[in-house]
Protein backbone atom coordinates (compact mmCIF):
# COMPACT_ATOMS: atom_id res chain seq x y z
CA UNK A 1 0.00 0.00 0.00
CA UNK A 2 2.92 2.15 0.63
CA UNK A 3 4.54 1.66 -2.90
CA UNK A 4 1.45 2.07 -4.51
CA UNK A 5 0.66 5.62 -2.48
CA UNK A 6 4.43 6.32 -3.40
CA UNK A 7 3.61 6.12 -7.20
CA UNK A 8 0.60 7.78 -7.48
CA UNK A 9 2.55 10.77 -5.81
CA UNK A 10 5.30 10.55 -7.80
CA UNK A 11 3.15 10.21 -10.96
CA UNK A 12 1.29 13.54 -9.90
CA UNK A 13 4.29 15.37 -9.25
CA UNK A 14 5.63 14.55 -12.84
CA UNK A 15 2.08 16.02 -13.95
CA UNK A 16 2.55 19.39 -11.87
CA UNK A 17 6.08 19.74 -13.15
CA UNK A 18 5.85 19.25 -17.06
CA UNK A 19 4.31 22.66 -17.45
CA UNK A 20 7.20 24.58 -15.85
CA UNK A 21 9.57 22.27 -17.87
CA UNK A 22 8.47 23.20 -20.77
CA UNK A 23 8.34 27.15 -19.92
CA UNK A 24 11.83 26.53 -18.90
CA UNK A 25 12.65 24.81 -22.32
CA UNK A 26 10.79 27.32 -24.17
CA UNK A 27 12.67 30.25 -22.19
CA UNK A 28 15.95 28.65 -23.02
CA UNK A 29 15.31 28.61 -26.91
CA UNK A 30 17.54 30.73 -29.27
CA UNK A 31 15.05 33.28 -31.30
CA UNK A 32 15.66 30.88 -34.71
CA UNK A 33 14.31 28.05 -32.55
CA UNK A 34 11.32 29.92 -31.45
CA UNK A 35 10.68 31.25 -35.15
CA UNK A 36 10.67 27.20 -36.15
CA UNK A 37 8.50 26.50 -33.35
CA UNK A 38 6.12 29.37 -34.43
CA UNK A 39 5.76 28.67 -38.50
CA UNK A 40 9.30 29.62 -39.31
CA UNK A 41 10.44 26.01 -41.04
CA UNK A 42 10.65 25.84 -44.82
CA UNK A 43 8.02 24.52 -46.92
CA UNK A 44 6.77 24.38 -50.68
CA UNK A 45 3.62 24.27 -52.33
CA UNK A 46 3.73 24.03 -56.32
CA UNK A 47 0.60 23.25 -58.62
CA UNK A 48 0.99 22.00 -62.49
CA UNK A 49 -1.75 22.41 -64.57
CA UNK A 50 -1.24 21.11 -68.32
CA UNK A 51 -3.95 20.42 -71.38
CA UNK A 52 -4.77 20.04 -74.60
CA UNK A 53 -8.08 20.74 -76.17
CA UNK A 54 -9.44 22.66 -79.26
CA UNK A 55 -11.28 25.94 -79.86
CA UNK A 56 -14.70 27.44 -81.87
CA UNK A 57 -11.95 28.27 -84.63
CA UNK A 58 -10.51 25.00 -85.09
CA UNK A 59 -7.33 25.73 -83.65
CA UNK A 60 -5.81 23.00 -81.72
CA UNK A 61 -4.94 24.84 -78.36
CA UNK A 62 -2.21 23.60 -75.60
CA UNK A 63 -1.76 25.09 -72.28
CA UNK A 64 0.18 25.16 -69.49
CA UNK A 65 0.05 27.10 -65.75
CA UNK A 66 2.70 26.01 -63.39
CA UNK A 67 2.64 27.82 -59.92
CA UNK A 68 4.07 27.69 -56.41
CA UNK A 69 5.42 29.04 -53.75
CA UNK A 70 8.61 27.96 -51.03
CA UNK A 71 9.49 29.83 -47.61
CA UNK A 72 7.80 30.54 -44.53
CA UNK A 73 4.56 30.88 -42.93
CA UNK A 74 5.14 34.94 -43.12
CA UNK A 75 8.26 35.03 -45.80
CA UNK A 76 8.16 33.19 -49.48
CA UNK A 77 9.21 33.41 -52.63
CA UNK A 78 6.56 32.82 -55.37
CA UNK A 79 7.20 31.50 -58.87
CA UNK A 80 4.75 31.29 -61.78
CA UNK A 81 4.65 30.43 -65.42
CA UNK A 82 1.81 30.13 -67.88
CA UNK A 83 1.08 30.15 -71.49
CA UNK A 84 -0.67 28.86 -74.21
CA UNK A 85 0.06 26.94 -78.15
CA UNK A 86 -1.77 27.54 -80.88
CA UNK A 87 -1.69 24.86 -83.93
CA UNK A 88 2.09 24.49 -82.59
CA UNK A 89 2.60 27.70 -82.19
CA UNK A 90 3.53 30.01 -79.25
CA UNK A 91 1.00 32.36 -78.76
CA UNK A 92 1.43 33.83 -75.14
CA UNK A 93 4.13 32.92 -72.60
CA UNK A 94 5.17 34.49 -69.27
CA UNK A 95 6.91 34.40 -66.28
CA UNK A 96 6.99 35.61 -62.60
CA UNK A 97 9.01 35.67 -59.74
CA UNK A 98 7.57 37.19 -56.59
CA UNK A 99 8.36 37.96 -53.07
CA UNK A 100 5.64 37.31 -50.58
CA UNK A 101 4.64 38.56 -46.94
CA UNK A 102 2.06 37.69 -44.92
CA UNK A 103 0.79 41.04 -43.83
CA UNK A 104 -2.99 39.21 -42.35
CA UNK A 105 -4.98 36.36 -41.95
CA UNK A 106 -5.17 34.41 -45.56
CA UNK A 107 -3.19 37.81 -47.31
CA UNK A 108 0.09 38.05 -48.79
CA UNK A 109 1.55 41.09 -50.07
CA UNK A 110 3.95 40.49 -53.29
CA UNK A 111 6.30 42.67 -55.03
CA UNK A 112 8.81 40.99 -57.98
CA UNK A 113 8.86 41.18 -61.75
CA UNK A 114 7.36 39.48 -64.62
CA UNK A 115 8.67 38.76 -67.75
CA UNK A 116 6.53 38.24 -71.03
CA UNK A 117 8.65 35.89 -73.78
CA UNK A 118 5.73 36.05 -76.23
CA UNK A 119 3.79 37.42 -78.29
CA UNK A 120 6.63 40.37 -77.23
CA UNK A 121 9.54 40.45 -75.09
CA UNK A 122 8.48 42.76 -72.39
CA UNK A 123 9.38 42.92 -68.09
CA UNK A 124 7.06 44.53 -65.67
CA UNK A 125 7.63 45.61 -62.19
CA UNK A 126 4.99 43.20 -60.39
CA UNK A 127 3.12 44.72 -57.18
CA UNK A 128 -0.28 43.35 -55.63
CA UNK A 129 -2.01 40.99 -52.74
CA UNK A 130 -2.70 37.27 -53.23
CA UNK A 131 -5.48 35.93 -50.56
CA UNK A 132 -8.83 34.14 -50.16
CA UNK A 133 -11.56 36.46 -50.47
CA UNK A 134 -14.77 36.25 -48.89
CA UNK A 135 -16.48 32.88 -49.55
CA UNK A 136 -13.57 31.18 -50.22
CA UNK A 137 -12.52 32.95 -53.69
CA UNK A 138 -8.73 32.81 -54.34
CA UNK A 139 -7.71 36.43 -55.21
CA UNK A 140 -4.52 37.17 -57.13
CA UNK A 141 -4.81 41.19 -57.79
CA UNK A 142 -1.49 42.87 -59.53
CA UNK A 143 -0.49 46.15 -61.05
CA UNK A 144 2.17 46.00 -63.20
CA UNK A 145 4.58 48.84 -64.85
CA UNK A 146 6.48 47.84 -68.29
CA UNK A 147 9.86 48.48 -69.31
CA UNK A 148 7.98 51.20 -71.86
CA UNK A 149 6.27 53.03 -68.51
CA UNK A 150 3.06 51.21 -69.23
CA UNK A 151 0.80 50.36 -66.27
CA UNK A 152 -1.31 47.53 -66.73
CA UNK A 153 -3.45 45.51 -63.87
CA UNK A 154 -4.39 41.95 -63.55
CA UNK A 155 -7.52 40.23 -61.12
CA UNK A 156 -8.16 36.69 -61.25
CA UNK A 157 -10.78 34.83 -59.26
CA UNK A 158 -11.65 31.14 -58.53
CA UNK A 159 -13.12 28.96 -56.32
CA UNK A 160 -13.68 25.10 -55.66
CA UNK A 161 -16.99 23.64 -55.09
CA UNK A 162 -17.40 19.91 -53.88
CA UNK A 163 -19.60 17.81 -55.61
CA UNK A 164 -18.07 14.63 -53.91
CA UNK A 165 -14.96 14.23 -51.67
CA UNK A 166 -12.99 13.57 -55.32
CA UNK A 167 -15.58 15.55 -58.20
CA UNK A 168 -14.59 19.27 -57.78
CA UNK A 169 -15.70 22.34 -59.79
CA UNK A 170 -13.58 25.52 -60.26
CA UNK A 171 -15.59 28.27 -61.78
CA UNK A 172 -12.65 31.11 -62.35
CA UNK A 173 -12.73 34.38 -64.23
CA UNK A 174 -9.70 36.52 -65.18
CA UNK A 175 -9.53 40.40 -66.81
CA UNK A 176 -6.64 42.58 -67.62
CA UNK A 177 -7.23 46.26 -68.25
CA UNK A 178 -4.55 48.71 -69.05
CA UNK A 179 -4.54 52.62 -68.07
CA UNK A 180 -2.83 53.46 -71.47
CA UNK A 181 -2.07 52.13 -75.33
CA UNK A 182 0.27 49.45 -74.66
CA UNK A 183 1.68 48.75 -78.53
CA UNK A 184 4.08 45.97 -77.06
CA UNK A 185 1.30 43.87 -75.49
CA UNK A 186 -1.51 44.84 -78.28
CA UNK A 187 -3.35 46.46 -75.39
CA UNK A 188 -5.64 49.62 -75.89
CA UNK A 189 -6.29 51.54 -72.87
CA UNK A 190 -9.41 50.44 -70.33
CA UNK A 191 -10.72 47.15 -69.83
CA UNK A 192 -8.65 44.86 -72.85
CA UNK A 193 -9.58 40.82 -72.36
CA UNK A 194 -11.16 38.66 -69.81
CA UNK A 195 -11.99 34.79 -69.01
CA UNK A 196 -14.25 32.81 -67.68
CA UNK A 197 -14.46 28.91 -67.14
CA UNK A 198 -14.78 25.88 -65.17
CA UNK A 199 -12.70 23.33 -64.38
CA UNK A 200 -14.13 20.16 -63.55
CA UNK A 201 -11.51 17.63 -61.83
CA UNK A 202 -11.30 13.99 -60.19
CA UNK A 203 -8.97 13.63 -57.59
CA UNK A 204 -7.77 10.00 -57.77
CA UNK A 205 -5.28 11.67 -55.20
CA UNK A 206 -5.18 15.30 -53.75
CA UNK A 207 -1.69 15.28 -55.58
CA UNK A 208 -3.08 13.62 -59.03
CA UNK A 209 -6.25 14.65 -60.60
CA UNK A 210 -6.98 14.81 -64.72
CA UNK A 211 -9.81 17.80 -65.55
CA UNK A 212 -12.31 19.36 -68.11
CA UNK A 213 -11.90 23.11 -68.72
CA UNK A 214 -14.30 25.00 -70.82
CA UNK A 215 -13.47 28.81 -70.99
CA UNK A 216 -14.64 31.62 -73.17
CA UNK A 217 -12.48 34.45 -74.00
CA UNK A 218 -13.09 38.00 -75.23
CA UNK A 219 -11.06 41.14 -76.15
CA UNK A 220 -12.74 44.30 -75.73
CA UNK A 221 -13.10 47.95 -76.98
CA UNK A 222 -10.43 49.69 -78.92
CA UNK A 223 -8.01 46.18 -78.06
CA UNK A 224 -10.66 44.09 -79.83
CA UNK A 225 -10.08 46.17 -82.62
CA UNK A 226 -6.05 46.40 -82.76
CA UNK A 227 -6.57 42.38 -82.46
CA UNK A 228 -9.09 42.55 -85.50
CA UNK A 229 -6.81 44.59 -87.78
CA UNK A 230 -3.76 41.43 -87.25
CA UNK A 231 -5.88 39.43 -88.20
CA UNK A 232 -6.62 37.59 -85.24
CA UNK A 233 -10.55 36.86 -83.31
CA UNK A 234 -12.03 38.99 -80.52
CA UNK A 235 -13.49 35.60 -78.80
CA UNK A 236 -12.97 32.02 -78.57
CA UNK A 237 -14.54 29.13 -76.74
CA UNK A 238 -11.81 26.48 -75.86
CA UNK A 239 -12.70 22.76 -74.47
CA UNK A 240 -10.00 20.99 -72.96
CA UNK A 241 -8.91 18.31 -71.50
CA UNK A 242 -5.61 17.47 -68.92
CA UNK A 243 -3.55 16.92 -65.58
CA UNK A 244 -3.52 18.74 -62.27
CA UNK A 245 -0.33 17.45 -60.05
CA UNK A 246 0.83 19.32 -56.60
CA UNK A 247 4.11 18.07 -55.51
Amino acid sequence: MRIKTLLIASCLALSVAQPTLAADDMAAMTPDEMAKKHGGSIFHMFRSETDIGANNHGSTIASWDVKGWVGTDEDKLWLKTEGEHADGKLQTGEAWALYSRNIATFWDAQAGVRYDFKPHSTTYLALGFNGLAPYYFDTEAHLFVSDKGHVSARLREENDFLLTQKLIIQPYAEFNLSLQDAPESEAAAGLGDGKIGLQTRYEITRKFAPYVDVHYGRKFGETASIVKRNGEEKEELVGAVGLRLMF
